[in-house]
């Protein structure tokens, strides 16, 4: 087991290789113990050099619909009235605090995807 920090590109690359060599290596051995430290090394090199974003809260609520085969009408009574709904999916107007709680109570949407800041649409 030869590890160094990864530092560079060509350190997190080199790493991903070694990586997919011992992938499955038994745990509690040489290749099992450095499988898992170079997991947790190219995680922390991931998280800051490639940060994922919080998705657009309205892309959540279409995405989350999209997966459990609701159509627009099944938000009415979550959100608001049909109309409120339509002013939500097309960016008219704001998510409201009890809005998102109703969101992330019906469609197991996490409240801080939610509150994420997202432009609206001019009219």
């Amino acid at each position: 087991m030869n590890l160094k920090p990864i530092k560079t590109e060509e350190d997190y690359h080199n790493a991903l290789e070694r990586l997919e060599v011992i992938f499955d290596a038994p745990i509690d051995t040489r290749e099992g113990d450095e499988a898992e430290i170079l997991s947790l090394m190219l995680e922390n090199y991931e998280n800051e050099h490639y940060p994922i974003e919080a998705p657009d809260p309205i892309e959540a609520i279409k995405i989350r619909m999209e997966e459990l085969n609701l159509r627009q009408k099944d938000l009415i009574g979550i959100i608001g009235g049909k109309s409120r709904v339509s002013e939500i999916l097309n960016r008219k107007k704001k998510l409201t605090v009890d809005m998102i709680r109703e969101l992330e109570r019906t469609l197991q949407i996490s409240a801080s995807v939610l509150v994420n800041n997202y432009q609206l649409v001019k009219k």
